[in-house]
């Protein structure tokens, strides 16, 4: 099998109802083109309920569990209760929760689909994007730069956090949502003019 070419790594950043109604569109898309990322496809929808759990799918019970772990683990450092506004101490309950708030925000407001190209995409983006919980995410990165927000304030109003965009976490993820938010006929093909600088030989 031929090696897959690593200038060409594709990756999903979904510019999220906050961000958008933020006005940092711009700002975010902006980022990630200076760094060299080649925008191939660009849209903005508004998501309905279907796509929202087709994204943000319940049947993965490993990411449910995980997503649970996570919560209960910013209770313990903020020394807060997780079963008094859960009703549960059980992870996967928590993260299914959490999942739906998630669900509920995406669909609240107009989205900005970016599919990305270029060397290392995926980890390139997330390095930039800083922490999913932008509390812990430092200055420099989008969500360090532009929110505060964290799981302790958003679990106690019942809400998903609000951290700007949303970012594939791996290139299987990046490969299904890709599928996912776009068309084929949506995608483009061609040169950056920094191309030949960047990575000619």
């Amino acid at each position: 099998m031929a090696d897959r070419d690593i200038t060409k790594e594709r990756t999903v950043v979904l510019l999220k109802p906050d961000g958008v109604k933020r006005g940092l569109v711009g700002e975010v898309l902006n980022r990630f083109e200076k760094m060299g990322l080649k925008i191939v496809a660009l849209k903005m929808v508004w998501v309905d309920k279907d796509m929202a759990q087709q994204h943000y799918p319940d049947s993965r019970t490993e990411l449910m569990r995980g997503i649970g772990e996570k919560t209960l683990k910013t209770y313990e450092k903020y020394g807060r209760d997780p079963n008094e506004e859960f009703g549960t101490l059980e992870p996967e309950a928590i993260g299914r929760m959490v999942n739906q708030w998630n669900i509920d925000f995406i669909t609240s407001g107009p989205v900005v689909a970016v599919l990305f190209e270029g060397l290392h995409a995926i980890d390139n983006v997330r390095m930039v994007a800083g922490n999913t919980l932008p509390v812990f995410a430092e200055s420099g990165t989008i969500r360090g730069d532009y929110s505060v927000d964290s799981p302790a304030l958003a679990n106690r109003d019942k809400r998903a956090v609000r951290n700007i965009i949303h970012a594939s976490g791996n290139v299987e993820e990046a490969k299904y949502e890709a599928q996912l938010w776009f068309r084929n006929d949506e995608i483009h093909t061609y040169t950056r003019a920094d191309e030949a600088v960047m990575f000619g030989k």
